[in-house]
């Protein structure tokens, strides 16, 4: 078999217990005028190695940076667009993280690269392959708090006209896979599934001339609602949660021949370690629907929700079980 092994996007940013945690000394500095935006920046870009090497170490095919520089999934995003301002803490999903609630204020447009130097830096200093990963169109419409369009379909274009210029650019610079990220669109507790007709809208104006292998990616719970629809976005593969969403399982039996499937098969949000048994049994029931040839195996979501060894571990673990799968 030629499984491939991937992540999500974030991984854990404090170190292994004991050790110095520089990046978070170096913004503590800075907060105190004793350090420099320069500081601040080689502290990231010190993390941004470690973290690279140590998912290539633990066996990752494909790795991230990690989004070291990251606030939270749609700050990155929305701060560097027009028509964004930035308000209050609002919990993101079921999880115990928040993030800054974007407002649009007026069109929403990208003036300048958003990710792109990060992009460049990570692929210089990675040994292998590194996935460029967006938040989605969708998921940061349907989170923003709408001031200006009072319509979440046309936003939600014109983000993904925005986003859309953001990912041709990292295929130039040599992002071979770019993932949007559409948490949104699945049914997570407490929250209906998103509407798959705000993103069929936009999403071939999204992808359109990107010219790398594009991943729609969701998380924390399933997409049954939307079935095979979801397959008919015109996306080269496709993210599930098998965790969050088991449903998911009778999902990926709609994927048509030629997609991707990333299968998001070890807890992301718990330390808890799946057995080698345990995984290779998800493995052995997807294959059934999805050859070898184009199934991607990664957590559920991303890392940051563990401490650094137990995200270690997991992507050890599934290192271990794409082997032995072969």
């Amino acid at each position: 078999m030629a499984l491939k092994l991937t992540v999500a996007g974030s991984y854990p940013k404090p170190p292994p217990e004991g050790d110095e945690f520089r990046l978070r000394k170096v913004l503590q500095a800075l907060d105190r005028g004793e350090a420099t935006a320069e500081d601040v920046a080689a502290a990231a870009d010190d993390l941004t190695r470690q973290i690279l090497a140590e998912q290539a170490a633990a066996g990752v095919d494909l790795v991230t940076d990690g989004q070291v520089r990251w606030d939270d999934p749609l700050t990155r995003m929305a701060s560097a667009l027009e028509g964004f301002t930035l308000s209050g803490l609002v919990r993101f999903f079921d999880n115990n993280t928040y993030f800054r609630q974007p407002a649009v204020k007026g069109p929403v447009g990208r003036a300048e690269p958003i990710v792109l130097d990060e992009f460049r830096f990570a692929s210089e200093n990675s040994p292998v392959p590194v996935k460029a990963v967006l938040c989605g169109p969708y998921t940061l419409a349907a989170l923003s708090v709408d001031e200006h369009y009072g319509n979440v379909a046309s936003l939600t274009r014109d983000l993904a006209a925005a986003l859309n210029e953001e990912a041709r650019d990292l295929a130039a610079a040599g992002a071979t896979v770019i993932q949007f990220d559409e948490p949104a669109l699945a049914a997570v507790p407490g929250q209906p599934p998103g509407d798959l007709d705000v993103l069929a809208g936009a999403a071939p104006t999204l992808v359109e001339d990107v010219g790398a292998t594009t991943i729609l990616a969701t998380y924390f719970g399933d997409v049954a609602a939307h079935g095979a629809a979801l397959f008919e976005l015109p996306f080269d593969g496709f993210g599930l949660d098998f965790v969050a969403g088991p449903a998911n399982f009778d999902t990926v039996q709609n994927l048509p021949a030629g997609r991707i499937l990333q299968a998001g098969m070890a807890d992301a949000r718990n330390t808890r370690l799946e057995s080698g048994e345990q995984l290779r049994g998800i493995i052995d029931r997807i294959s059934r629907h999805v050859d070898a040839e184009r199934l991607w195996i990664a957590p559920s979501c991303g890392l940051e929700f563990l401490p650094r060894e137990a995200a270690r571990r997991k992507l050890e673990r599934l290192a271990e079980a794409k082997e032995s799968a072969k």
